[in-house]
């Protein structure tokens, strides 16, 4: 049996700090290099999974640990794996760590007032549901991580990024070069 080789790497961040800009700018580069990425976003996931969703504590744990369970089956298969998941609870991150050996946390790290701010201002979704901060500020949705629902930042990321002072490509490069350095892409 062929010895796996391929990786994942879970972008995380409050709703809003950039995670899919980032995700898809990792993908670029990555595919510049002739390596091949498959990109599992978590809202994209639910739209399939729970296309009217609560985002009830329920639904989040049937939603992360679909994402873990896909994004193992593919490391498995040789497939390297970027999740563009808020994953607000440290265990949905922990749960895949476990599971993938080849596996990187890289923390988007942004102030919810600078989230909320780019989510007014938001052009495209990448598959996220609109105005999720105006419904929590305005009471019609207490679900929201940062706001109504808990965000756990990670304890040990591999990577952190600053989304307010990095560009999407310059995180992208940070990220790229961090699996460089790991040997899991040259």
């Amino acid at each position: 049996m062929e010895k796996t080789v391929a990786w994942c790497v879970w972008i995380t961040g409050l709703p809003g700090s950039g995670k899919s800009v980032v995700s898809n700018a990792l993908l670029n580069l990555l595919e510049q290099r002739n390596v091949h990425a498959y990109l599992l976003s978590s809202d994209a996931l639910r739209k399939v999974l729970t296309p009217k969703p609560v985002y009830s504590q329920e639904e989040r744990d049937m939603v992360y640990n679909t994402i873990v369970y896909f994004a193992s089956i593919l490391v498995k298969n040789n497939v390297n794996v970027i999740i563009d998941g808020t994953g607000n609870l440290r265990r949905y991150r922990d749960s895949a760590r476990a599971c993938i050996s080849r596996f990187m946390e890289v923390y988007l790290q942004c102030p919810i007032d600078v989230c909320i701010e780019r989510e007014f201002k938001r052009e495209k979704l990448y598959h996220a549901p609109a105005h999720i901060y105006a419904k929590a500020l305005s009471g019609e949705s207490s679900n929201v991580p940062g706001v109504g629902a808990p965000y756990e930042p990670p304890l040990n990321p591999e990577v952190i990024l600053d989304a307010v002072t990095e560009t999407p490509e310059s995180a992208a490069e940070k990220i790229l070069n961090a699996l460089i350095v790991r040997g899991w892409i040259s």
